[in-house]
Formats: C-alpha cells, structure tokens, sequence
C-alpha cells in the first residue's frame, strides 16, 4: 500500500535544522538517558512565531478546503487559524432597529431606505430579535451588510434582502447557517469567530448558495466540487436504500406510516463521509428522502445537485498524493499525484489464535491506511520525524447513529493532526513552526451561551517541547488559549476522568502540575489556576488516574519507576512528594528501572511495562494497595506476565481497550502485539509463566514505486473503545490505521 502524504496550500519554514535520523533514533533510544528529554530531539530556541490551522490535501475524490471532497473534512468555515473575539456574557439589550439609524449608517447617504447598497450595522449588540424583516425588507438595493460583532444565535428568516452579494457575519454565536437559502445571489461570505459553527456547516453553505465564490476570504471552488461528489453518493445511497426499504413494505401499509418509517431509517442507517460531518450527511439524507418519497422514487436519480461555482472551469482542487516511507538508502520516495490506494490482504498475524481448544481466537484485523501528514514543510521526503501519541475523540453522544467515535488525534513534529479512521482524510492540521509535540488529550466541556443554550465542546489539548499547553476547539478551528505550563518540556498530559476541567501535565523539570482550566470567559479564553504541584525522583513519562478513585491517586510511569501520590483537594498542602514508589519484583527492594508504559486494564487491573526486561506486568491496584500499611515501597501483586519484545530500547507507549480487555504494544520491528486478557483474568495462570500475546500484527510493508517499505518503529498504539479502529504511530513519520474485519 503505497502512503499517503499530507500537502498544504501554505508551507512554513522549520525553526532549525532537523537532526539526522541516526542521532534522532540514538537519542530517542538511548537506555542511559534517564532524567533527560534529549530522546526528543534537541531544543530549539527562537522568536514565537504563529499559529496556524491549515486545510490539507486530499483525493480529486474527496471533500478539501475545511473538509474532504465527496467526503468533507478539513476545518469549518475557518480554515487558517484565527483566535476568536466572540463575546459569551449578556450586554445591555439593543434598542430596536429604527430606520434613521440604517439611514445613518447606510451608503450612499440618501434619505430613502430603498436607495441603500452598503449597511453597516456592526458592533451594536444586536440580538436576532433586533432584526426586523419589515423593517430591512425596505431596502430592496440593498447589496452588502455588516452585522460583525453582535450577538446574533440565527438569522431570521425572510428578511427580504434577495439581492445581497456581500454578508459579514463575523463574531457572533451563530449555530446554523440553513437561513442564508434566503440570499440565493450571495457572493461574498464571512463567518469567522462563530466558535458554534463546524465544518458541517461549511458544506451547508456551498450547498444552499450556488453563486458563493468566496467564504472568510477563502476561494470556494474547491469546496463546491466536493460537497457536489458528496452529494451525489449520498443521493446513490439513499436511492438503494428506498429500493431495498419499499422491497419489505406490505401493500396494506398506510402511506403516511410508510414515508415516515423510510425517513426515520433513511436518517439513521445511510453513512457516508467522516464521522465530522455527521450533521451535514444526515441533514441531506433528510433533504433527499424527502424528495424521493414526494416523487414516489422516480426522480431523485435525475435530479441535479444544486452545487456549481461561478468559476467552473479549472477550478483547482486539493490533492493527496501517495508517497512513500523509509527504505534503505537516502533516496527520495514520490509517487503521482492521482494514485489512489490499492487494497491489501488482510494483516498477517502471528500468536496463538485457540478456539477450539477454549482459547481465545485471533483478531482479524486489515490495514487500511499509511499516511504521512506529518512532514515538515509539507515534504514527501520527511522520514525523520517521530510522531509520539494519539488519542480517540471523545463519543458523539445520544441521538446519533454512530456510538463510537472514528476520529483521532495524532502528534509528532510541529504538527497536531486530526483523522478520520474511515476515509484516511486528515480533517485538520494545526502547525507550531519550532515545536515538537509529544503529547494529545481529550475531553468534552459544556459550554452556556448568553442566551442559556447548553453546547458541547471537544477539546483538544498539545503539549510538548516548549512547555505551554495549547486547548483547540477543533471543530470550529480555532486555539482558544494557551497555558504556560512548564518551563521545560511536557513529556505527557491527560485529563481527568471525573473533572472535566482538570488538567495533568508531567514535564522535563521532574514535576506534575494539575490545573483546572475552567470554562470560556467572555473572549472565549481559557483562564487556567494551578491546584497541585506533584514533586518527581525522575522525569514522568506516562500518567494515569487510579481508576477506581481517579480524585484520590494518581499512578505515573517515570524514569526511576512506578510511583503514586495523593491528588484529593481537600487536603491542605499545594506541593506533595510520591507516597508510594511500586517495584515489580518480589526479590528485591531496588528501584529504579525505567515505566514507559501505563494503564489500566479495567477498574482494578493495571497494565506496565519497561525496556529490557521483555514483560508487561498486569498487577492488581486493590491487593497490591490493600498491603501497603506503612511502606513507602510496595511489591505490586503481580496476576499475569504477558510476553513481549525483549528489546532494550525505551519509549514504547503501550495502551488498553478496557471495554474489550485488550492491550496493545508496538515494538522495534514495527509490529503490533495484541492481548486479550478476558480469560487471563478470569483464571489467572501462574504469575511466573510468560503468557504469549493473541496475536501479533506484523509491519504490512506499504510499497512506493513498487519498492516496498521496510521496517520501522512502532512508538505507540491506541484503538477506539469499540475496538473498530486502531491507530499505530512510527518514528518515521507514518500514520497507520488498521480496522478490525
């Protein structure tokens, strides 16, 4: 399979030179390092430069420009990043419009309403109420307005104002464009700094104004091409659906019953496209079952999709180009632009896949994407950066058809990239030029707007080689703050899973702050307080949350060990040393061996593991905890050794699908060990025989020019909690995505 790279529209210079990939491997590898952070390549000092999100490429067939093409995906109606002024707080209400004031403030000054082409009513806190369609449907020349800097939530309907051909918008706290069908020879667009609008909405606004040829400045080409290859699957979909649906209905059913059962599974059951524009693909399986059903299922086929830009012709368009990995030698690795990915036999697995023999039968898993979206500068010929950690967004929650989320976030390099599992499509990139990320985390903020409406935030937290913290609102594509955490580098950070505002971070200076970064203020900034600050022997490398009593321990593989500290807050003291140092061997009270990899198992059992030793320990947190007395060193009790890599390189993050007792491992070779542990659990063998991994998925070779790839590292692996998508990260630049058959 050959790989995917990642191409921007716009490229930024790296801060320093790139360390070769020989010293990078030696010092990110070097056993002796303990206490250090030089395994993630040196520092690099220099100005604070900006922050940019950026809209990636992708296949002519696929939705660009914020999202894909056929499938959207890439940032909303914002695709470079801007920081949003949008105000949360109530103001003094706004008298009603009067038309001396649209007079007033109306050009060409002229003493007749109908005779205004420009108003600009920005900055005057207008409510949407304020908008009286009687009123400025008297401005029939009207051609462009300016209601930036309101507090408008929708857009009346029927404002009378057809001709317009500008509209800005800008920050509001608008959360639904379907209004605009209103303007149908709208030109000109600008919806940034509505922090409540996704990339969704950017493909609704192409699909309801046919004229549009620019969004926030941006050209719209792009984005019409795609929503229109979107829309016509979409219309496929829906068609086969009626066809296989009214194939069931009895000739006896009411007609009324009939539509709407269609509707409901129409809406429910046609998927198409990333998981990120779920409220796009379901608003238009709406639009278009309504039509088919209204039509009896005769037309829908012929119908022509209302999505053309002005300038059809030569309309440029995003693409993704497949290129390659590291081979032997330095040679640079490209394939053409238009080569699509070919389809691979399913991953060869090794292990012991029982079944009949009351075992556990092997997972089938099969690669289905190899993408290098990390380069800097947009460089196909980057096979040096390392990439370091990833995480599963957050779960839509009820009312929609998906339960489980196929969007990850990856980092490594300048780079945080979000991908949707499915399609392979990077919906967004958000670059630091001179960072190095080593770290990404998760959590869902609910969020009240001045009106007292509830939304629901996924935010995303990037960490690393500069110590500051940076909180993205990805979806509506923006950083909303960031927090100076550390003054040296963050090694990892998580969030709690009891609050969703408190924040861990674990740094380079041998310390773990947790912080509660509050919800947005009126500027939709974060004001984060510092609550704890946990001393370290060593540098910590993985955190994790006891998940019985997640406000009372907290667990964290560093360095010099395994160790556990006291993080209830009502306790009086601000800086605390560890009250526990964890040791995994029953023969000796020496600590001190390096813990890069952490989790919890379910609620009491704990995976481990360290370099050299070949092992990953599951212990159990209730009897090791409940042997304690006094001890500030404790033997954990060990219930299973599972077998794995006798390696004695470091910094293979291992992780868990607790949902699904599995745990997960790469390794130096560019496998992926896996371990259902279900029935080790249940009948725990002896604590000293090493038990082999259920299988173990070996390195697929994707090929460039029909060379294959060769080995590479496996930094870390992570699956979604239903186990239908795992994401494995390498140092040599590469996103693999597997899904399980």
């Amino acid at each position: 399979m050959p790989l995917q790279p990642h191409s921007c529209k716009r490229e930024t210079s790296a801060a320093a030179a790139i360390a070769s990939s020989d010293q990078l491997r030696a010092q990110a590898r070097d056993a002796g390092a303990a206490g250090s952070c030089s395994h993630r390549r040196s520092r690099r000092w220099g100005v604070r430069l900006a922050f940019c999100f950026l809209p990636v490429a992708t296949d002519s067939q696929r939705v660009c420009c914020a999202p894909p093409p056929g499938l959207p995906g890439s940032g909303p109606l914002r695709p470079d990043f801007v920081e949003a002024r949008v105000r949360l707080s109530p103001r003094p209400p706004m008298a009603p419009l009067t038309p001396q004031l649209l007079l007033q403030r109306g050009r060409p000054k002229t003493d007749k309403l109908g005779k205004i082409q420009s108003l600009n009513l920005s900055g005057l806190q207008l409510l949407s109420e304020h908008l009286d369609p009687n009123l400025l449907g008297r401005l029939k020349k009207l051609r462009e307005l300016d209601l930036s800097n309101n507090l408008l939530e929708t857009l009346p309907a029927n404002l009378g104002l057809s001709h317009l051909r500008i509209l800005r918008c800008t920050n509001n706290q608008l959360g639904d464009v379907t209004a605009l069908h209103q303007f149908p020879e709208l030109e000109e667009l600008n919806l940034e700094g509505n922090p409540f609008l996704t990339v969704s909405d950017n493909l609704k606004v192409s699909f309801l104004l046919p004229k549009l040829r620019k969004v926030n400045g941006k050209d719209t080409a792009s984005t019409c091409s795609q929503v229109e290859n979107l829309d016509r699957e979409l219309m496929d979909r829906v068609t086969a659906h009626w066809q296989k649906f009214i194939a069931t209905v009895s000739p006896e059913e009411e007609t009324d019953k009939v539509r709407a059962d269609f509707m409901r599974s129409a809406v429910r059951d046609v998927c198409y496209g990333p998981e990120s524009l779920i409220e796009f693909t379901q608003w238009r399986v709406r639009m278009i079952a309504e039509e088919l059903v209204a039509s009896g299922g005769a037309q829908v086929q012929d119908a022509k999709v209302p999505v053309q830009h002005p300038r059809d012709a030569g309309a440029s368009k995003f693409r993704a180009r497949e290129v390659a990995s590291k081979r032997p030698g330095k040679d640079p690795v490209t394939l053409p632009p238009g080569k699509r990915v070919r389809a691979l036999p399913p991953a060869q697995a090794e292990g012991s896949p029982m079944g009949a023999d009351g075992g556990q039968a092997a997972l089938h898993l099969e690669p289905l994407h190899f993408l290098q979206c990390h380069s800097r500068n947009n460089s196909p010929k980057d096979l040096e950066t390392q990439l370091w950690a990833c995480a599963f967004e957050p779960a839509r929650e009820e009312g929609h058809s998906r339960a489980t989320s196929q969007t990850v976030a990856t980092c490594g390099g300048e780079a945080v990239c979000v991908i949707d599992c499915q399609t392979g499509l990077v919906l967004h990139k958000y670059k630091v030029p001179g960072e190095e990320f080593f770290s990404v985390a998760w959590t869902a903020l609910t969020v009240v707007t001045q009106a007292g409406h509830k939304k629901r935030w996924n935010m995303l937290a990037a960490a690393g080689l500069r110590g500051m913290v940076r909180l993205l609102h990805v979806r509506a594509g923006f950083c909303c703050s960031v927090i100076r955490a550390h003054k040296k580098a963050i090694a990892t950070l998580c969030f709690s899973p009891s609050h969703e505002t408190h924040l861990f971070t674990a740094s380079y200076d041998k310390r773990i702050i947790l912080w509660d970064i509050g919800v947005p203020n009126q500027d939709y900034k974060f004001q984060a307080s510092q609550l704890l600050t946990l001393n370290c022997g060593s540098v910590p490398l993985r955190l994790c949350p006891v998940a019985t009593c997640p406000d009372d321990f907290l667990l964290a593989g560093c360095e010099g060990g395994c160790y556990c500290w006291d993080v209830r807050l009502d306790q009086p003291q601000k800086q605390r040393v560890c009250e526990v140092n964890f040791i995994f061997s029953e023969d000796s009270k020496v600590s001190g061996q390096r813990v890069d990899g952490l989790a919890f198992v379910n609620e009491d059992v704990v995976a481990s593991k360290g370099s050299g030793q070949g092992t990953i320990y599951l212990w159990s947190w209730s009897q090791t905890w409940a042997g304690r007395g006094r001890q500030s060193v404790l033997p954990v009790v060990i219930l299973v050794r599972l077998q794995w890599s006798p390696t004695n390189l470091a910094y293979f993050s291992l992780s868990t699908c607790p949902g699904k007792n599995l745990v997960l491992c790469g390794d130096e070779e560019g496998s992926v060990w896996i371990y259902d542990v279900e029935h080790l659990l249940k009948e725990p063998p002896q604590a000293t025989t090493l038990q082999p991994p259920t299988q173990i998925l070996k390195w697929p070779q994707p090929t460039a020019l029909g060379q294959p790839v060769t080995k590479t590292m496996i930094n870390t692996v992570v699956a979604n909690a239903a186990f239908t998508y795992l994401t494995a990260l390498t140092d040599s630049n590469i996103v693999s995505i597997w899904r399980r058959c």
